[in-house]
Protein backbone atom coordinates (compact mmCIF):
# COMPACT_ATOMS: atom_id res chain seq x y z
CA UNK A 1 0.00 0.00 0.00
CA UNK A 2 1.48 3.39 -0.90
CA UNK A 3 2.06 5.67 1.61
CA UNK A 4 0.23 8.52 -0.61
CA UNK A 5 -2.51 7.69 -2.10
CA UNK A 6 -1.56 8.52 -6.30
CA UNK A 7 -4.27 6.67 -7.91
CA UNK A 8 -6.86 9.40 -9.15
CA UNK A 9 -10.43 8.99 -8.04
CA UNK A 10 -11.88 8.58 -11.71
CA UNK A 11 -9.67 5.99 -12.86
CA UNK A 12 -10.57 4.08 -9.80
CA UNK A 13 -12.56 1.09 -10.45
CA UNK A 14 -14.36 0.57 -6.70
CA UNK A 15 -15.00 3.39 -4.04
CA UNK A 16 -11.68 4.47 -2.37
CA UNK A 17 -11.17 2.03 0.54
CA UNK A 18 -10.10 5.14 3.25
CA UNK A 19 -12.86 7.15 2.46
CA UNK A 20 -14.00 7.73 5.82
CA UNK A 21 -10.96 9.06 6.90
CA UNK A 22 -10.67 11.04 4.09
CA UNK A 23 -13.83 12.74 5.17
CA UNK A 24 -12.15 13.29 8.48
CA UNK A 25 -9.49 15.53 6.82
CA UNK A 26 -12.11 17.55 4.99
CA UNK A 27 -14.33 18.32 8.10
CA UNK A 28 -11.23 19.07 9.56
CA UNK A 29 -10.31 21.58 6.97
CA UNK A 30 -13.64 22.51 6.83
CA UNK A 31 -13.68 23.34 10.83
CA UNK A 32 -10.94 25.90 10.97
CA UNK A 33 -12.32 27.79 8.37
CA UNK A 34 -15.39 28.11 9.74
CA UNK A 35 -13.88 28.41 13.25
CA UNK A 36 -11.77 31.18 11.93
CA UNK A 37 -14.86 33.34 11.70
CA UNK A 38 -17.08 32.42 14.99
CA UNK A 39 -13.84 32.67 17.79
CA UNK A 40 -12.95 36.38 16.79
CA UNK A 41 -16.44 36.80 18.41
CA UNK A 42 -15.11 36.50 21.46
CA UNK A 43 -11.16 37.94 20.95
CA UNK A 44 -13.26 40.80 19.75
CA UNK A 45 -12.99 42.29 23.54
CA UNK A 46 -9.09 42.01 24.06
CA UNK A 47 -8.81 42.64 20.60
CA UNK A 48 -10.63 46.03 20.88
CA UNK A 49 -8.25 47.51 23.72
CA UNK A 50 -5.14 46.19 23.18
CA UNK A 51 -5.02 47.39 19.43
CA UNK A 52 -7.62 50.55 20.29
CA UNK A 53 -10.02 49.57 17.38
CA UNK A 54 -12.81 51.88 16.40
CA UNK A 55 -16.50 50.26 15.91
CA UNK A 56 -14.92 49.95 12.07
CA UNK A 57 -11.98 49.05 12.68
CA UNK A 58 -13.05 46.06 14.94
CA UNK A 59 -15.79 45.48 11.73
CA UNK A 60 -13.73 45.26 9.51
CA UNK A 61 -11.10 43.20 11.46
CA UNK A 62 -14.10 40.82 11.22
CA UNK A 63 -15.63 41.15 8.02
CA UNK A 64 -11.90 41.21 6.31
CA UNK A 65 -11.90 37.59 6.18
CA UNK A 66 -15.47 37.40 4.47
CA UNK A 67 -15.26 39.64 1.59
CA UNK A 68 -12.52 37.22 -0.61
CA UNK A 69 -14.28 34.46 1.11
CA UNK A 70 -17.14 34.86 -0.23
CA UNK A 71 -16.04 36.55 -3.51
CA UNK A 72 -13.47 34.33 -4.42
CA UNK A 73 -15.03 30.48 -3.89
CA UNK A 74 -16.85 30.05 -7.36
CA UNK A 75 -13.77 30.86 -9.11
CA UNK A 76 -11.20 28.74 -6.83
CA UNK A 77 -13.83 25.96 -6.96
CA UNK A 78 -13.29 25.82 -10.47
CA UNK A 79 -9.61 26.44 -11.16
CA UNK A 80 -9.73 23.07 -8.55
CA UNK A 81 -11.63 21.24 -10.54
CA UNK A 82 -9.50 21.93 -13.54
CA UNK A 83 -6.23 21.11 -12.22
CA UNK A 84 -6.47 19.03 -9.05
CA UNK A 85 -8.90 19.29 -5.93
CA UNK A 86 -6.66 18.09 -3.42
CA UNK A 87 -3.75 20.04 -4.57
CA UNK A 88 -6.12 23.05 -3.86
CA UNK A 89 -7.30 21.72 -0.48
CA UNK A 90 -3.15 21.55 0.72
CA UNK A 91 -2.63 25.15 -1.05
CA UNK A 92 -5.41 26.91 0.66
CA UNK A 93 -4.81 25.76 3.60
CA UNK A 94 -1.18 26.46 3.39
CA UNK A 95 -2.48 30.10 2.89
CA UNK A 96 -4.76 29.87 5.53
CA UNK A 97 -2.08 29.10 8.47
CA UNK A 98 0.06 32.31 6.43
CA UNK A 99 -2.33 34.78 7.28
CA UNK A 100 -3.15 33.01 10.43
CA UNK A 101 0.66 33.29 11.55
CA UNK A 102 0.73 36.84 9.91
CA UNK A 103 -1.98 37.78 12.64
CA UNK A 104 -1.07 36.13 15.35
CA UNK A 105 2.14 38.01 15.73
CA UNK A 106 1.23 41.57 14.07
CA UNK A 107 -0.05 44.61 16.52
CA UNK A 108 -0.93 47.08 14.20
CA UNK A 109 -5.05 47.06 13.02
CA UNK A 110 -4.12 47.57 9.48
CA UNK A 111 -1.89 44.30 9.39
CA UNK A 112 -4.35 42.34 11.39
CA UNK A 113 -7.42 43.03 8.51
CA UNK A 114 -4.60 41.97 5.75
CA UNK A 115 -4.11 39.26 7.77
CA UNK A 116 -7.88 38.11 7.94
CA UNK A 117 -8.08 38.85 3.91
CA UNK A 118 -4.93 36.54 3.75
CA UNK A 119 -6.91 34.19 5.41
CA UNK A 120 -9.84 34.88 3.87
CA UNK A 121 -8.50 33.75 0.63
CA UNK A 122 -6.87 30.28 1.77
CA UNK A 123 -10.61 29.20 3.34
CA UNK A 124 -12.25 30.46 0.02
CA UNK A 125 -9.58 27.67 -1.61
CA UNK A 126 -10.33 25.06 1.10
CA UNK A 127 -14.00 25.68 1.25
CA UNK A 128 -15.41 24.21 -2.19
CA UNK A 129 -12.52 21.97 -2.15
CA UNK A 130 -13.51 19.81 0.35
CA UNK A 131 -17.60 19.65 -0.82
CA UNK A 132 -15.94 18.69 -4.28
CA UNK A 133 -13.46 16.36 -3.38
CA UNK A 134 -15.99 14.39 -0.16
CA UNK A 135 -18.79 14.24 -3.49
CA UNK A 136 -15.74 12.98 -5.84
CA UNK A 137 -14.72 10.00 -3.21
CA UNK A 138 -17.89 9.04 -2.21
CA UNK A 139 -20.67 6.73 -4.27
CA UNK A 140 -23.84 7.87 -4.32
CA UNK A 141 -25.03 5.83 -1.90
CA UNK A 142 -22.95 7.08 0.77
CA UNK A 143 -22.84 10.35 -0.25
CA UNK A 144 -25.73 11.98 1.63
CA UNK A 145 -24.73 10.48 4.97
CA UNK A 146 -21.24 12.19 3.80
CA UNK A 147 -22.26 15.55 3.50
CA UNK A 148 -24.76 15.02 6.65
CA UNK A 149 -21.52 14.69 8.72
CA UNK A 150 -20.12 17.65 6.52
CA UNK A 151 -22.80 19.62 7.82
CA UNK A 152 -22.75 18.69 10.98
CA UNK A 153 -18.87 20.06 11.46
CA UNK A 154 -20.29 23.82 10.25
CA UNK A 155 -22.53 23.62 13.63
CA UNK A 156 -20.11 21.96 15.53
CA UNK A 157 -17.32 24.88 14.53
CA UNK A 158 -19.91 27.74 15.50
CA UNK A 159 -19.43 26.35 19.04
CA UNK A 160 -16.13 24.75 19.15
CA UNK A 161 -14.36 28.39 17.67
CA UNK A 162 -15.98 30.47 20.69
CA UNK A 163 -14.39 27.64 23.31
CA UNK A 164 -11.60 27.33 21.86
CA UNK A 165 -10.17 30.40 22.18
CA UNK A 166 -11.87 31.15 25.42
CA UNK A 167 -9.78 28.66 26.68
CA UNK A 168 -6.65 30.42 25.26
CA UNK A 169 -7.78 34.37 26.42
CA UNK A 170 -7.76 32.37 29.86
CA UNK A 171 -3.60 32.82 30.02
CA UNK A 172 -2.86 34.09 26.19
CA UNK A 173 -3.09 37.08 24.31
CA UNK A 174 -5.82 37.28 21.34
CA UNK A 175 -3.08 36.47 18.84
CA UNK A 176 -3.33 33.22 20.06
CA UNK A 177 -6.35 32.46 18.58
CA UNK A 178 -4.84 32.87 15.36
CA UNK A 179 -2.07 31.18 16.22
CA UNK A 180 -4.25 28.23 17.01
CA UNK A 181 -5.57 27.68 13.57
CA UNK A 182 -1.50 26.62 12.15
CA UNK A 183 -1.26 23.13 13.73
CA UNK A 184 -4.57 22.51 12.42
CA UNK A 185 -4.34 23.52 8.98
CA UNK A 186 -1.10 22.31 8.95
CA UNK A 187 -2.55 18.62 10.15
CA UNK A 188 -4.99 18.87 7.31
CA UNK A 189 -2.58 19.46 4.86
CA UNK A 190 -0.52 16.12 5.79
CA UNK A 191 -3.59 14.50 5.98
CA UNK A 192 -4.72 15.73 3.07
CA UNK A 193 -1.32 14.08 1.35
CA UNK A 194 -1.67 11.45 3.06
CA UNK A 195 -5.54 10.14 3.53
CA UNK A 196 -7.21 12.07 0.40
CA UNK A 197 -6.78 10.83 -2.92
CA UNK A 198 -6.16 12.99 -6.66
CA UNK A 199 -8.76 14.52 -8.04
CA UNK A 200 -9.69 16.80 -10.77
CA UNK A 201 -12.72 17.18 -13.32
CA UNK A 202 -12.32 14.99 -16.69
CA UNK A 203 -13.16 16.35 -20.16
CA UNK A 204 -13.41 20.29 -18.23
CA UNK A 205 -12.94 23.02 -20.63
CA UNK A 206 -11.36 26.38 -20.54
CA UNK A 207 -12.21 27.85 -17.51
CA UNK A 208 -14.55 31.01 -18.06
CA UNK A 209 -12.05 33.73 -16.54
CA UNK A 210 -14.33 36.13 -17.75
CA UNK A 211 -17.02 34.88 -15.82
CA UNK A 212 -15.12 34.29 -12.90
CA UNK A 213 -13.81 37.96 -12.75
CA UNK A 214 -17.54 39.59 -13.17
CA UNK A 215 -18.79 37.03 -10.32
CA UNK A 216 -15.50 38.14 -7.82
CA UNK A 217 -16.57 42.20 -8.68
CA UNK A 218 -20.10 41.37 -7.99
CA UNK A 219 -20.08 39.15 -5.11
CA UNK A 220 -16.83 40.60 -3.51
CA UNK A 221 -18.98 44.49 -4.20
CA UNK A 222 -22.30 43.28 -2.71
CA UNK A 223 -20.79 42.13 0.47
CA UNK A 224 -18.76 45.12 0.91
CA UNK A 225 -21.61 47.34 0.29
CA UNK A 226 -23.74 45.35 2.68
CA UNK A 227 -20.57 45.43 5.46
CA UNK A 228 -20.11 49.04 5.15
CA UNK A 229 -23.47 50.91 4.13
CA UNK A 230 -25.33 49.61 7.17
CA UNK A 231 -22.59 50.48 9.72
CA UNK A 232 -21.29 53.31 8.33
CA UNK A 233 -23.81 55.14 6.06
CA UNK A 234 -24.74 55.09 2.93
CA UNK A 235 -21.56 57.61 1.43
CA UNK A 236 -20.09 57.46 -1.91
CA UNK A 237 -18.15 54.23 -1.08
CA UNK A 238 -21.04 51.96 -0.07
CA UNK A 239 -23.49 53.58 -2.81
CA UNK A 240 -20.61 53.53 -5.49
CA UNK A 241 -20.32 49.58 -4.44
CA UNK A 242 -24.08 48.80 -4.79
CA UNK A 243 -24.22 49.81 -8.55
CA UNK A 244 -20.85 48.09 -9.12
CA UNK A 245 -22.45 44.56 -7.60
CA UNK A 246 -26.14 45.42 -9.71
CA UNK A 247 -24.30 46.35 -12.91
CA UNK A 248 -21.63 43.32 -12.47
CA UNK A 249 -24.85 40.82 -11.57
CA UNK A 250 -26.23 41.63 -14.91
CA UNK A 251 -23.05 41.87 -17.00
CA UNK A 252 -22.40 38.26 -15.45
CA UNK A 253 -25.87 36.70 -16.00
CA UNK A 254 -25.70 38.06 -19.34
CA UNK A 255 -22.09 36.77 -20.21
CA UNK A 256 -22.94 33.26 -18.86
CA UNK A 257 -26.06 33.00 -20.80
CA UNK A 258 -24.49 33.19 -24.20
CA UNK A 259 -20.97 31.46 -23.04
CA UNK A 260 -20.62 27.90 -24.43
CA UNK A 261 -18.98 26.70 -21.16
CA UNK A 262 -19.97 29.08 -18.65
CA UNK A 263 -18.00 29.55 -15.14
CA UNK A 264 -21.69 29.10 -13.53
CA UNK A 265 -24.47 28.18 -15.85
CA UNK A 266 -26.99 30.67 -14.23
CA UNK A 267 -30.00 28.55 -15.68
CA UNK A 268 -29.73 26.30 -12.95
CA UNK A 269 -31.62 28.89 -10.71
CA UNK A 270 -34.82 28.23 -13.06
CA UNK A 271 -34.83 24.55 -11.32
CA UNK A 272 -36.76 24.54 -8.66
CA UNK A 273 -34.47 22.08 -6.35
CA UNK A 274 -30.86 24.16 -7.22
CA UNK A 275 -32.79 27.58 -6.61
CA UNK A 276 -35.19 26.55 -3.95
CA UNK A 277 -32.06 24.74 -2.12
CA UNK A 278 -29.55 28.03 -2.69
CA UNK A 279 -32.39 30.27 -0.91
CA UNK A 280 -32.44 27.84 2.23
CA UNK A 281 -28.91 27.88 2.88
CA UNK A 282 -28.72 32.09 2.65
CA UNK A 283 -31.94 33.11 4.34
CA UNK A 284 -30.87 30.16 6.89
CA UNK A 285 -27.56 31.22 8.05
CA UNK A 286 -28.75 34.80 7.19
CA UNK A 287 -30.78 34.47 10.60
CA UNK A 288 -28.60 32.28 12.62
CA UNK A 289 -25.21 33.88 12.57
CA UNK A 290 -27.25 37.24 13.05
CA UNK A 291 -28.84 35.91 15.79
CA UNK A 292 -25.86 34.49 17.47
CA UNK A 293 -23.83 37.21 16.79
CA UNK A 294 -25.57 39.68 19.18
CA UNK A 295 -26.55 36.54 21.58
CA UNK A 296 -23.28 36.01 22.19
CA UNK A 297 -22.58 39.61 22.78
CA UNK A 298 -24.72 39.77 25.11
CA UNK A 299 -23.39 36.78 27.31
CA UNK A 300 -20.14 38.52 27.38
CA UNK A 301 -21.02 42.10 28.18
CA UNK A 302 -24.61 42.12 29.82
CA UNK A 303 -24.61 38.65 32.00
CA UNK A 304 -20.23 39.19 32.50
CA UNK A 305 -19.33 35.82 31.25
CA UNK A 306 -15.62 35.88 29.94
CA UNK A 307 -15.04 34.40 26.56
CA UNK A 308 -14.65 30.95 27.97
CA UNK A 309 -17.49 30.56 30.39
CA UNK A 310 -19.26 32.23 26.98
CA UNK A 311 -17.60 29.29 24.46
CA UNK A 312 -19.23 26.34 26.93
CA UNK A 313 -22.59 28.16 27.01
CA UNK A 314 -22.37 27.58 23.36
CA UNK A 315 -22.11 23.91 23.98
CA UNK A 316 -25.86 23.00 23.50
CA UNK A 317 -25.94 24.50 20.50
CA UNK A 318 -23.16 22.37 18.95
CA UNK A 319 -25.08 19.15 20.77
CA UNK A 320 -28.36 20.19 18.51
CA UNK A 321 -26.29 19.89 15.61
CA UNK A 322 -25.77 16.68 15.80
CA UNK A 323 -28.77 15.55 16.98
CA UNK A 324 -30.49 17.54 14.01
CA UNK A 325 -27.70 15.84 11.53
CA UNK A 326 -29.09 12.05 13.33
CA UNK A 327 -32.64 12.86 12.50
CA UNK A 328 -32.51 14.02 8.91
CA UNK A 329 -30.28 11.51 7.91
CA UNK A 330 -33.06 9.14 8.92
CA UNK A 331 -36.19 11.51 7.84
CA UNK A 332 -34.98 12.77 4.48
CA UNK A 333 -34.75 9.96 2.57
CA UNK A 334 -38.43 9.17 3.35
CA UNK A 335 -39.84 12.67 3.61
CA UNK A 336 -37.96 14.48 0.84
CA UNK A 337 -35.73 17.94 0.77
CA UNK A 338 -39.01 19.82 0.88
CA UNK A 339 -40.49 18.92 3.96
CA UNK A 340 -37.46 18.31 5.81
CA UNK A 341 -35.46 21.68 4.77
CA UNK A 342 -38.84 23.50 5.27
CA UNK A 343 -39.16 22.01 8.70
CA UNK A 344 -35.88 23.07 9.56
CA UNK A 345 -36.36 26.52 8.90
CA UNK A 346 -39.63 26.67 10.70
CA UNK A 347 -37.77 25.67 13.82
CA UNK A 348 -34.73 27.91 13.11
CA UNK A 349 -37.51 31.26 12.92
CA UNK A 350 -38.89 30.07 15.85
CA UNK A 351 -35.81 30.31 17.58
CA UNK A 352 -35.21 33.31 16.66
CA UNK A 353 -38.71 34.39 17.49
CA UNK A 354 -37.99 33.88 20.99
CA UNK A 355 -35.09 35.96 21.24
CA UNK A 356 -38.18 38.42 20.89
CA UNK A 357 -38.34 38.13 24.92
CA UNK A 358 -35.12 39.32 25.79
CA UNK A 359 -35.04 42.35 28.44
CA UNK A 360 -32.98 43.26 31.06
CA UNK A 361 -33.04 40.52 33.32
CA UNK A 362 -32.94 37.70 30.97
CA UNK A 363 -30.23 35.10 32.08
CA UNK A 364 -28.45 32.29 30.19
CA UNK A 365 -31.73 30.24 30.35
CA UNK A 366 -33.25 32.47 28.21
CA UNK A 367 -30.99 32.14 25.15
CA UNK A 368 -30.83 27.84 26.02
CA UNK A 369 -34.05 27.18 23.97
CA UNK A 370 -33.42 29.57 20.93
CA UNK A 371 -29.45 28.17 20.67
CA UNK A 372 -31.49 24.91 20.93
CA UNK A 373 -33.54 25.04 18.02
CA UNK A 374 -31.12 26.94 15.87
CA UNK A 375 -28.70 24.35 16.28
CA UNK A 376 -31.16 21.14 15.73
CA UNK A 377 -32.09 23.19 12.27
CA UNK A 378 -29.01 23.53 11.05
CA UNK A 379 -28.19 20.09 11.52
CA UNK A 380 -31.85 19.20 9.85
CA UNK A 381 -31.72 21.90 7.11
CA UNK A 382 -28.15 22.15 5.93
CA UNK A 383 -27.66 18.50 4.75
CA UNK A 384 -30.31 18.04 2.28
CA UNK A 385 -29.94 21.57 1.09
CA UNK A 386 -26.51 21.36 0.21
CA UNK A 387 -26.89 17.46 -0.93
CA UNK A 388 -29.72 18.69 -3.77
CA UNK A 389 -27.13 21.52 -4.38
CA UNK A 390 -23.82 19.26 -5.25
CA UNK A 391 -26.41 16.92 -7.06
CA UNK A 392 -27.63 19.89 -9.38
CA UNK A 393 -24.28 19.39 -10.80
CA UNK A 394 -22.39 17.34 -13.62
CA UNK A 395 -19.24 15.63 -11.77
CA UNK A 396 -16.85 17.73 -13.95
CA UNK A 397 -18.14 20.56 -11.72
CA UNK A 398 -17.83 19.55 -8.29
CA UNK A 399 -15.68 22.66 -7.36
CA UNK A 400 -18.41 25.07 -9.12
CA UNK A 401 -20.93 23.29 -6.89
CA UNK A 402 -19.13 23.89 -3.89
CA UNK A 403 -18.43 27.34 -4.80
CA UNK A 404 -22.38 28.24 -5.34
CA UNK A 405 -22.98 26.32 -2.07
CA UNK A 406 -20.75 28.13 0.06
CA UNK A 407 -21.19 31.52 -1.39
CA UNK A 408 -24.66 31.09 -0.50
CA UNK A 409 -23.66 30.69 3.21
CA UNK A 410 -21.39 32.75 3.76
CA UNK A 411 -23.42 35.26 1.94
CA UNK A 412 -26.29 34.63 4.11
CA UNK A 413 -23.88 35.29 7.48
CA UNK A 414 -22.15 38.04 5.92
CA UNK A 415 -25.66 39.69 4.96
CA UNK A 416 -27.02 38.42 8.51
CA UNK A 417 -24.12 39.95 10.71
CA UNK A 418 -24.07 44.01 8.42
CA UNK A 419 -27.89 43.84 8.12
CA UNK A 420 -28.83 42.55 11.94
CA UNK A 421 -26.06 43.87 13.36
CA UNK A 422 -26.70 47.17 11.74
CA UNK A 423 -30.49 47.54 13.21
CA UNK A 424 -28.84 46.23 16.60
CA UNK A 425 -26.89 49.14 16.58
CA UNK A 426 -29.41 51.62 15.67
CA UNK A 427 -32.04 50.50 17.63
CA UNK A 428 -29.46 50.74 21.22
CA UNK A 429 -28.51 54.17 20.11
CA UNK A 430 -32.12 55.21 19.56
CA UNK A 431 -33.00 53.47 23.16
CA UNK A 432 -29.93 54.68 24.99
CA UNK A 433 -30.56 58.58 23.87
CA UNK A 434 -34.12 57.99 24.59
CA UNK A 435 -32.78 57.32 27.82
CA UNK A 436 -29.80 58.88 29.16
CA UNK A 437 -29.43 61.86 26.38
CA UNK A 438 -28.30 64.99 27.79
CA UNK A 439 -26.91 63.77 30.69
CA UNK A 440 -23.48 62.73 29.72
CA UNK A 441 -21.39 64.79 27.75
CA UNK A 442 -21.44 64.84 23.79
CA UNK A 443 -18.15 62.86 23.60
CA UNK A 444 -19.16 60.33 26.78
CA UNK A 445 -22.53 60.20 24.76
CA UNK A 446 -20.92 59.46 21.23
CA UNK A 447 -18.76 56.76 22.96
CA UNK A 448 -21.22 54.94 24.99
CA UNK A 449 -23.94 54.83 21.39
CA UNK A 450 -21.08 53.40 19.53
CA UNK A 451 -21.83 49.66 21.27
CA UNK A 452 -22.72 48.39 24.49
CA UNK A 453 -18.68 47.66 25.08
CA UNK A 454 -18.38 51.49 25.34
CA UNK A 455 -21.28 51.78 26.88
CA UNK A 456 -19.50 49.74 29.47
CA UNK A 457 -16.76 51.97 29.03
CA UNK A 458 -18.24 54.95 30.32
CA UNK A 459 -20.30 53.67 32.75
CA UNK A 460 -16.68 52.07 34.39
CA UNK A 461 -15.31 55.62 34.33
CA UNK A 462 -18.22 57.54 35.55
CA UNK A 463 -17.54 55.51 38.23
CA UNK A 464 -14.13 57.04 38.77
CA UNK A 465 -15.07 60.00 38.37
CA UNK A 466 -15.50 62.43 41.26
CA UNK A 467 -18.14 64.49 39.69
CA UNK A 468 -20.09 61.13 38.70
CA UNK A 469 -19.93 58.03 41.38
CA UNK A 470 -21.24 55.08 41.53
CA UNK A 471 -24.62 55.74 41.53
CA UNK A 472 -24.49 57.53 38.46
CA UNK A 473 -22.36 54.53 36.70
CA UNK A 474 -25.28 51.71 38.23
CA UNK A 475 -27.73 54.38 36.26
CA UNK A 476 -25.83 54.49 33.21
CA UNK A 477 -24.74 50.66 33.39
CA UNK A 478 -28.37 50.04 33.62
CA UNK A 479 -29.41 52.28 30.50
CA UNK A 480 -26.94 50.58 28.43
CA UNK A 481 -28.31 47.18 29.36
CA UNK A 482 -31.98 47.52 29.08
CA UNK A 483 -31.05 49.42 25.80
CA UNK A 484 -29.03 46.97 24.29
CA UNK A 485 -31.70 44.01 25.47
CA UNK A 486 -33.95 46.14 24.17
CA UNK A 487 -32.22 46.09 20.71
CA UNK A 488 -32.00 42.49 20.82
CA UNK A 489 -35.76 41.82 21.07
CA UNK A 490 -36.49 44.45 18.37
CA UNK A 491 -33.83 43.01 16.15
CA UNK A 492 -34.81 39.76 16.66
CA UNK A 493 -38.64 40.40 15.55
CA UNK A 494 -37.02 42.02 12.30
CA UNK A 495 -34.63 38.85 11.76
CA UNK A 496 -37.59 36.48 12.72
CA UNK A 497 -40.10 38.04 9.89
CA UNK A 498 -37.09 38.08 7.30
CA UNK A 499 -36.91 34.46 8.12
CA UNK A 500 -40.47 33.73 7.89
CA UNK A 501 -40.79 35.20 4.24
CA UNK A 502 -37.80 33.46 3.36
CA UNK A 503 -38.83 30.37 4.93
CA UNK A 504 -42.66 31.03 2.61
CA UNK A 505 -40.41 31.67 -0.27
CA UNK A 506 -38.56 28.50 -0.29
CA UNK A 507 -41.28 26.34 1.10
CA UNK A 508 -43.21 27.59 -2.37
CA UNK A 509 -39.94 27.25 -4.61
CA UNK A 510 -38.45 23.64 -3.41
CA UNK A 511 -40.58 20.50 -5.49
CA UNK A 512 -42.49 17.93 -3.63
CA UNK A 513 -41.53 14.42 -3.75
CA UNK A 514 -43.99 13.83 -6.95
CA UNK A 515 -42.13 17.05 -9.15
CA UNK A 516 -39.01 14.48 -8.11
CA UNK A 517 -39.85 10.87 -9.04
CA UNK A 518 -37.33 11.13 -12.24
CA UNK A 519 -34.63 12.58 -10.42
CA UNK A 520 -34.89 9.97 -7.65
CA UNK A 521 -35.33 7.46 -9.66
CA UNK A 522 -32.06 8.10 -11.83
CA UNK A 523 -30.36 8.40 -8.50
CA UNK A 524 -31.57 4.70 -7.71
CA UNK A 525 -30.56 3.91 -10.98
CA UNK A 526 -26.92 5.16 -10.95
CA UNK A 527 -26.67 3.94 -7.06
CA UNK A 528 -27.40 0.38 -8.14
CA UNK A 529 -25.25 0.34 -10.93
CA UNK A 530 -22.64 1.80 -8.73
CA UNK A 531 -22.72 -0.90 -5.96
CA UNK A 532 -22.84 -3.77 -8.76
CA UNK A 533 -20.07 -2.53 -9.86
CA UNK A 534 -18.42 -2.59 -6.60
CA UNK A 535 -19.51 -6.50 -6.29
CA UNK A 536 -18.47 -7.07 -9.22
CA UNK A 537 -14.57 -5.69 -8.55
Amino acid sequence: MPLFPNTPVEKMTEPYHRRWWALLVLCLSLLIVVMANTSLVVAAPDMTKDLGLSSSDLQWVIDGYTVPYAALMLVLGAIGDKYSRRGALVLGLLIFAGGSVMGGLVDETSLVITARAIMGVGAAVVMPATLSLLVAIFPRAERAKAITAWSATSGLAIAAGPLAAGWLLENHAWGSTFLMNVPVAVLGAVGALLLVPPSKAEGMGRIDYVGGLLSIVSVGSLVYATIEGPHFGWGVGPITAAVVAGVGLLAFVAWELKHPNPMLDVRKFTERPFGGSMMAVLFFFFGTFGSIYYSTQFLQFVLGYDALETGIRLLPLAGAVFVGAAVTGKLAPKLGVKIVVGTGMVIGTAGVFLLTRIETGSTYTDFLTPLLLLGFAIGLSLSPATDTIMGSFPESELGVAGGANDTALELGCALGIAILGSLLATSYKDKLTDMVGGHLPAAAMDTAKDSVGGGIAVAEQVAKNPQGGTQQAQTLLGAVHESFAHAIAHTSLIGGIIMAAGTLIVIAVLPGRKHTTKHSAEEAEQTTREQTETVDA
